[in-house]
C-alpha cells in the first residue's frame, strides 16, 4: 500500500489509472488493495473522491479489455504464454471451467475471484465473444466491483492492507471451494450418465 500511495503522492490521478491498468501484466499489488487506496486518499483529500473514482473505474476495466482484446485479436499464443508463468495453469484451468459452465455469467464471477480475474477476459476473447456481451458483463460488473471497494477504503482505509489479505485468503478459499464442487458434479454426472 505504501508503494501505491507514494505513487499517487507524486503522480496523482493518473498513478490510480495506471497502476491497475498495468495490473493485467502481472503488477504484484493485488487490485483490491488498489482499489481501496483510491477511496482512502480520497478520504484524506489528497485526491477528490468522483475523479479518483472514475479513473480507478477506467483503470480496472481498460485493463481488463486490453486482455479482451489482445486475445481476441492474437489468440492462443497469448494463454500458452499465461499458462507457463508460475502458478497462473490452474487458474487457467479454473477459468476455463468457470466459463464452461456459466458462460458470460463468468465474467461477473472472475471478478471476484484474484487472478480469475485477469484470466477470464483472455479466454473470452479467444472464445470470440461480441465486444457487447464482454462489454455489458464486465463492465457492469467492474463498476459495482470497483465502487464496493472504492467506498471500503474511504471508510475503512486505515485497515486497507489487513482486509486486502483477507479478500484475497477467501477469494482462494472461494476458488478451491468452486472447484471442488464443480469436480464432484461432473463426477456425480459422469457416473450417472455411465450408469
Amino acid at each position: 500500500m505504501d508503494f501505491v500511495l507514494e505513487l499517487v503522492s507524486k503522480y496523482g490521478y493518473p498513478a490510480m489509472f495506471f497502476t491497475l491498468w498495468l495490473g493485467i501484466v502481472g503488477m504484484p499489488i493485488p487490485d483490491e488493495v488498489i482499489v481501496m487506496t483510491g477511496g482512502f486518499v480520497s478520504s484524506l483529500h489528497i485526491l477528490h473522491g468522483v475523479p479518483a473514482f472514475i479513473l480507478t473505474y477506467l483503470g480496472v476495466v481498460s485493463g481488463l479489455s486490453l486482455g479482451y482484446v489482445l486475445s481476441f485479436r492474437v489468440g492462443a499464443p497469448i494463454l500458452d504464454k499465461l499458462a507457463k508463468k508460475k502458478n497462473i495453469g490452474p487458474y487457467l484451468a479454473k477459468s476455463h471451467a468457470l466459463i464452461e459452465r456459466h458462460g458470460s455469467y463468468a465474467l461477473i464471477f472472475s471478478y471476484f475471484l484474484p487472478v480469475v480475474r485477469h484470466v477470464v477476459p483472455y479466454i473470452v476473447g479467444i472464445n470470440r465473444m461480441e465486444f457487447w456481451r464482454y462489454a455489458l458483463f464486465s463492465y457492469t460488473t467492474g463498476f459495482v466491483w470497483t465502487f464496493a471497494y472504492f467506498i471500503t477504503g474511504f471508510y475503512f482505509g486505515k485497515h486497507i492492507e489487513t482486509i486486502g489479505a483477507y479478500v484475497y485468503q477467501y477469494g482462494i478459499y472461494t476458488l478451491i471451494g468452486t472447484a471442488c464442487i464443480g469436480i464432484f458434479i461432473l463426477v456425480r454426472t459422469k457416473r450417472s450418465v455411465s450408469h
